[in-house]
């Protein structure tokens, strides 16, 4: 490298518009290189699709094009390797891969930046990340998704009640509450997957705000890089971030519905309600009390969707006061959705590896589900079906529980008030046996459910396949 090149290349893209080099304030302020080199591997192959695009639109010569792709190969080996060289001029990925092109294929790699700007650039290297990121994550979610419809499969007919305000409210197959979680996450994957199809339209080409006045074919470099489709309008190519907001809201939402699931596991497995057993490998104990096993990935997991819920609401604090076009705020859009997909990703993964290895003490969900007072609703529904309006039966039950509350045996109370067929409903198991209507928690319904769910996540793990394979 000649002394002029090795100048040169410690500049900056833009300093030739500057008189002064830029403040180490400014840099030490400004630069994103510590987090967006996540996106190397995306910003090569985007920089190959825009080679093949220039050579495409007669912009390049083939040998140029040998030369610059040889180059990009080898800058990806650096990268790979953890050889590649950052320099104090390398504000971010983009600038250091381009600066690194240009110094081993001088000639041609100053073609490079021919009718591409960063910020068609960094949306490109987005967009590709996060297909990827969110076929990961649908990937991990389905696994989660797997492992409680495996424990839905192995309850049998183990019950327990149901909790409205963590009050006991009426008894349940122990399927049919982790079938619950089943279909949350099941609209979760949808919501991945509508994210991923807006996500998949290719920005490049749309330059710095207007297009160029080259002869570049955008639908070309999309088809290269395997997008369903290149942007309309170039302003709002390069301003866009709605697909991060967008998957912002769906791991976002994910991360609620762990949280649930978390607080379940917390509560389920205190010594209080003994419903769950921690398995030894997803628990922590305690430095001071020995007798202690803690349900610590369902606490961080409730903790976590917090964090998640400041990422999503942190971008939209940013996009909501920006004019068309770009703008250097959007530089923010990278680290809430590194973070975010990291958090989602592990947390899908602490889950169902401890859901898979936890244990259900049946007995005791078995004797809280018994309790007699949780069949208050059947005895005014068997009042019901005798004719008496619902409001009246409500009323008549709920005075027998006030009555047996304050004095006397309620099976006895309901024996002398309704008569035998009514007690017969306070024996243990004959509530779920009767309840009957569709995706209702009884034991009919809820063996339809099962083949449901089974069939939907087959056919979630087929769409998985579809777009993973053209991420």
């Amino acid at each position: 490298m000649t002394s002029r090149e090795a100048a040169a290349s410690s500049e900056r893209l833009w300093e030739g518009r500057t008189s002064a080099p830029p403040a180490e304030d400014l840099t030490a302020f400004c630069d994103s290189l510590p987090y967006d080199r996540f996106l190397a591997r995306h910003d090569v192959a985007g920089s190959r699709a825009h080679v093949a695009g220039l050579l495409h639109a007669g912009l390049l010569s083939p040998l140029e094009a040998e030369e610059i792709k040889a180059a990009l190969d080898a800058v990806e080996s650096e990268l790979a390797v953890g050889a590649f060289e950052f320099r104090p001029s390398d504000e971010d990925i983009h600038t250091a891969v381009e600066r690194r092109v240009t110094e081993l294929a001088p000639g041609a790699g100053a073609k490079l930046h021919t009718a591409r700007s960063r910020n068609d650039q960094v949306a490109c290297d987005l967009r590709l990340w996060l297909k990827e990121a969110l076929a990961e994550v649908a990937g991990a979610l389905l696994g989660l998704a797997g492992a409680l419809l495996e424990g839905a499969r192995a309850a049998g007919d183990a019950r327990l009640p149901a909790y409205t305000h963590l009050q006991r409210a009426q008894p349940v197959l122990l399927a049919h509450h982790l079938l619950a979680h089943c279909w949350a996450l099941a609209r979760d994957f949808e919501r991945l997957r509508d994210a991923y199809r807006r996500t998949d339209v290719s920005p490049l080409g749309a330059g710095a705000a207007a297009g160029t006045s080259l002869g570049i074919d955008p639908d070309f470099t999309a088809a290269e890089l395997g997008f369903a489709a290149r942007f309309e309008n170039s302003l709002d190519a390069v301003s866009d971030r709605d697909f991060v907001a967008e998957a912002l809201f769906a791991l976002t939402l994910v991360g609620v519905h762990l949280s649930r699931l978390g607080e379940e596991v917390v509560f389920w497995s205190s010594q209080e309600v003994g419903f769950l057993l921690l398995p030894d490998d997803y628990a922590t104990g305690s430095s001071m009390l020995p007798q202690k096993k803690n349900p610590d990935v369902a606490e961080l997991v409730r903790a976590r969707s917090g964090r998640l819920i400041g990422n999503l609401s942190g971008l939209l604090a940013t996009l909501k006061g920006l004019p068309l076009s770009y703008n250097r705020d959007l530089q923010e859009d990278k680290e809430p959705l590194f973070d975010s997909v990291k958090q989602v990703s592990g947390g899908l993964r602490a889950m169902t590896g401890l859901m898979k290895g936890a244990a259900f003490d049946i007995e005791r969900m078995r004797s809280a589900a018994d309790d007699p007072y949780l069949a208050a609703t059947d005895l005014a529904e068997f009042l019901t079906e005798r004719g008496v309006p619902f409001r009246e039966a409500h009323r008549r039950v709920a005075t027998l529980v006030r009555r047996s509350l304050e004095k006397g045996s309620f099976a006895d109370l309901v024996c002398s008030e309704l008569g035998p067929d009514a007690v017969k409903l306070l024996e243990p198991g004959a509530s779920i046996q009767r309840r009957s209507s569709p995706g209702g928690g009884g034991a009919v319904p809820v063996g339809r459910q099962l083949e449901r769910f089974e069939a939907r996540l087959a056919s979630d793990l087929a769409k998985l396949e579809e777009f993973g394979r053209r991420s």
